[in-house]
């Protein structure tokens, strides 16, 4: 064990080898426990400031984003040292140096190696050709050459990753993100199959295939195909197969970099090696040879060599620890996974393969919806072991700290994609580790918020962000951070502070008083409203919250004056985007009533843009198939027929429902359909916390189910009747009286007030049957605000809706009269003109088509019968239903 050093002695030297997150975090943890008496020297081979390998998909993506780990400031401290471009090639075990290829030597009394790994590569023929997933060099060569290859040859590329792990499958994603089709090769028969079974892995690809991913399991490339230019053309499989590609990456894992502690041929290491590679380390992280140790990827223990943060980054402390004179040791590996990928949920933990003597898997699958959930325990079906969970993953942040422990309720009440509502309330012991990434327990966060040893004053912390900086936990994967907020929350409340209902992390204030604020301030922009209110460049929380909330305030179009970067991806197409990348088009139809003619149009748009047609829930006609180049065409001839944006992508008003009323119904006692289209026309683009429905019966029989929606009318003999909070979905709420048989005038009146209310006070993204259970009060406060104007605010939320009302434009209607406002609208940036042909469909058994599956996709070359996007579909036959 080595000491640590005098204030009054030469500072001792520590070089630390390699200078990605393992570097980072020993250089950190050092930082964390004071540098008095060392001098740190962290030397990487690489160009930049250590980066978080883990968000690569990122760069991917976005070639300018920052992926530099913790502060650059830390840099700036006197005896820690980052020097780029040195990359060490040489221990120089006798006399306490390394050197580097650049031709320097740094003297060391303690050596930190934290060289990580390559990337594996293929020993096939054609293997020159490819790309690689590892450095931020890397996936900006793949972003590059995706963007050339499209404008090249002037179509949409097919990029084939090979390799259907963690690695491969993030980088599958980024090229369908860039523009191109993604297709994965995999050895094994399923996809990550290193952390999921086969059943997951079976869910895991019906669901990748279901967005629009192609997918290749079971069998091997054996050659990568290219022409005489070293152009790329395709992929040669074992079974002699031809996969067509334009680009290939390969990630098919990593290889150690240990190569600073192999021996010279004809020599003898002091070094152990594992059988795969990496350096064989002690739990203390030490080697064999005194003051070398080593840390993150390169590091075997017990037999494996891991790429995961966790490991790494306990690794780190440990070294650090014992540098300062501490015991820490190496419990061994952490293998949990959790990963969002193209909006799937995949998560793994523990002894996922029940590898345990009589462990119990406690299973629940649904094939067709992708959904695939499984819980590990002991025989007695108490104490987890572990589990899986792929397309709702929502268990898993409850689960994971109870690793190992007895669970508090059944294991199937924690399946929750069985239909049994949400996972139990979980009490976590203190012991119980919350952040397995930075090592951080339950205890410790109740310790943090009551009262933080590293604050001045042993402050309590009471703000999330500065709960993460001091205990670093929810800082790496952030997969934790829901469980963390939650127990903050819990802890605050105990304590009897008020739980703070912070926006996000860059915003303190709720979405309530920013609302207020934005209101009060007239403020009309994003960079206004962060340098007021906020902090950074926000994030997916409150981008879209501050759009939403000045949509709310102004009619302005939503996309322009940088409003567009902040909207999520249906309201920036003005679209609703569809499993295989096309999008819907649903004109409004107001009350469900349509004329013939205008029915015609509709049939000859279908049939022009070979679009498949579905009459709603919502009594309107959605037209699914448009190719994002298409919309613009869709929509001016739609609108120059008449009919307007039905928002169907939008936080808004979708529709209101309604009966044929008076006016045709033998029991009728209104005109539900007059009030139905009043009401719609009134409220049509309003901008709201969730989606809103409406509905209006024209009598007690309630044929327009008017109290499953956010506000219902139904008629009475006296007028009519209003009920609030209706809400469909997984947890449905019945609509509550909040007053009976009104006039139209007070009706109205009723509803703006309402609706005005809710959309200033209600959470982001919370439905008004949520939001009137979390009022204190509930309905009866509902009725005091908007019956009987207790708060004295009615006037006002009255004119905020006349308002609305007076300046409501239709925003297709708007973008088609702008050009720069349609460039949005384009398939390839780089190839504005380029048409995106490669989606695919076929003709259904009810004589419309739908999007093709991956093996139709596969035949389509050689079948006739299947149809692209822009080719005529075949007549039906006339011996057809």
């Amino acid at each position: 064990m080595t000491g640590q050093t005098s204030s009054t002695e030469t500072p001792r030297r520590i070089v630390v080898a390699g200078g990605g997150p393992a570097a980072h975090r020993f250089a950190d943890a050092m930082h964390a426990r004071g540098l008095e008496g060392w001098q740190v020297t962290v030397l990487t081979e690489e160009a930049h400031l250590p980066y978080d390998r883990v968000a690569l998909s990122k760069a991917l993506t976005d070639s300018d984003v920052d992926l530099t780990l913790g502060a650059a400031a830390m840099w700036d401290h006197e005896a820690l040292t980052l020097k780029t471009g040195e990359r060490v090639v040489k221990i120089d075990i006798a006399a306490k140096a390394v050197e580097t290829a650049a031709g320097n030597r740094f003297e060391y009394d303690e050596l930190v190696v934290a060289t990580g790994s390559d990337a594996a590569r293929l020993p096939i023929p054609g293997a020159e050709h490819v790309h690689v997933y590892r450095t931020l060099e890397d996936v900006w060569a793949i972003n590059k050459s995706i963007a050339e290859l499209t404008g090249k040859l002037g179509r949409k590329i097919n990029a084939v990753t090979i390799g259907g792990g963690l690695l491969g499958l993030e980088s599958a994603a980024g090229t369908e993100q860039l523009g191109a089709t993604p297709v994965v090769i995999n050895g094994a028969p399923w996809l990550m199959n290193t952390q999921l079974d086969e059943g997951a892995g079976q869910a895991l690809g019906r669901l990748i295939e279901s967005k629009g991913f192609e997918v290749h399991g079971g069998v091997f490339p054996s050659e990568i195909l290219a022409d005489d230019d070293g152009q790329v053309t395709g992929v040669l499989m074992a079974d002699g197969r031809t996969i067509p590609a334009d680009l290939v990456i390969v990630a098919i894992g990593v290889k150690p970099r240990d190569e600073l502690f192999r021996a010279a041929e004809g020599e003898e290491s002091l070094f152990d090696l594992g059988p795969r590679g990496g350096v064989v380390i002690n739990d203390d992280c030490s080697t064999q040879v005194p003051g070398i140790w080593a840390i993150g990827e390169v590091a075997n223990f017990g037999g494996m060599c891991l790429g995961l943060v966790a490991p790494a980054n306990t690794m780190a402390e440990i070294v650090a620890d014992r540098l300062h004179g501490g015991e820490a040791t190496f419990p061994g590996f952490d293998t949990a996974t959790k990963l969002k990928l193209s909006g799937v949920d995949v998560a793994s933990f523990g002894d996922a393969f029940a590898k345990t003597d009589h462990a119990l898997e406690i299973v629940y699958a649904d094939p067709a919806r992708g959904v695939y959930q499984k819980i590990v325990t002991t025989d007695d079906a108490k104490t987890l072991l572990g589990g899986i969970f792929v397309g709702d993953a929502t268990p898993y942040t409850s689960l994971r700290p109870l690793l190992g422990r007895e669970l508090p309720a059944e294991p199937g009440a924690y399946l929750t994609a069985a239909g049994g509502g949400d996972a139990p309330e979980t009490d976590l012991p203190d012991d119980a580790i919350l952040c397995s990434c930075n090592n951080v327990s339950a205890g410790t966060i109740r310790d943090t918020v009551n009262g933080c040893g590293a604050c001045d004053g042993n402050a309590p912390v009471q703000e999330l962000g500065e709960l993460k900086g001091c205990t670093r936990a929810g800082t790496s994967c952030g997969s934790c951070v829901p469980m963390l907020k939650k127990l903050l929350e819990t802890e605050l409340t105990k304590s009897g502070v008020e739980v703070s209902k912070a926006l996000c992390e860059h915003i303190e204030l709720s979405r309530q008083e920013l609302f207020d604020a934005i209101r009060v301030l007239e403020l009309t922009s994003f960079e206004e409203i962060m340098a007021k209110y906020g902090t950074g460049a926000g994030c997916d929380i409150c981008k879209p919250t501050i759009a939403n909330i000045l949509a709310s305030q102004n009619s302005a179009y939503v996309l322009d004056a940088g409003r567009g970067t902040l909207q999520d991806t249906n309201d920036r197409a003005l679209a609703n985007m569809q499993k295989d990348g096309t999008y819907s088009v649903v004109p409004r139809i107001a009350g469900g009533e349509i004329t013939p003619k205008k029915l015609g149009v509709i049939a000859a748009v279908a049939e022009k843009y070979n679009l498949y047609t579905k009459i709603t829930g919502g009594q309107r006609i959605d037209m699914f198939g448009a190719r994002l180049e298409q919309l613009p065409e869709i929509w001016k001839e739609l609108v120059d027929a008449g009919f307007e944006s039905g928002q169907a992508y939008g936080k808004s008003l979708r529709t209101v429902k309604s009966c044929v009323g008076s006016t045709w119904c033998r029991f009728g006692v209104q005109d539900s359909v007059a009030m139905a289209i009043q009401l719609e026309l009134r409220y049509r683009g309003l901008r709201s916390p969730h989606k809103l429905k409406m509905g209006v019966s024209g009598c007690a029989r309630e044929c327009a189910e008017a109290r499953g929606k956010d506000v219902g009318v139904i008629a009475t003999a006296d007028g009519w009747n209003l009920y609030v909070g209706g809400n469909g979905g997984a947890t449905p709420a019945h609509a509550q009286l909040l007053a009976k048989d009104l006039d139209d005038e007070t009706l109205i009146r009723y509803i703006d007030r309402y609706f005005m209310y809710y959309i200033r006070t209600a959470d982001r993204l919370q439905r008004t049957a949520r939001w009137q259970e979390e009022l204190d009060g509930g309905i009866k406060h509902v009725e005091d605000v908007v019956v009987n104007d207790t708060l004295g605010i009615a006037e006002e939320l009255e004119a905020a809706m006349a308002k609305h009302v007076d300046t409501y434009e239709d925003e297709w209607a708007d973008t088609l009269k702008d050009p720069e406002r349609l460039r949005r609208f384009r398939s390839f940036v780089n190839a504005p003109d380029q048409k995106d042909d490669s989606i695919t469909f076929v003709p259904d058994e009810r004589g419309q088509m739908r999007p093709a599956t991956a093996e139709e996709k596969a035949r389509a070359k050689e079948e006739p019968v299947l149809i692209g996007a822009s080719i005529p579909m075949r007549p039906r036959d006339e011996n057809e239903v």
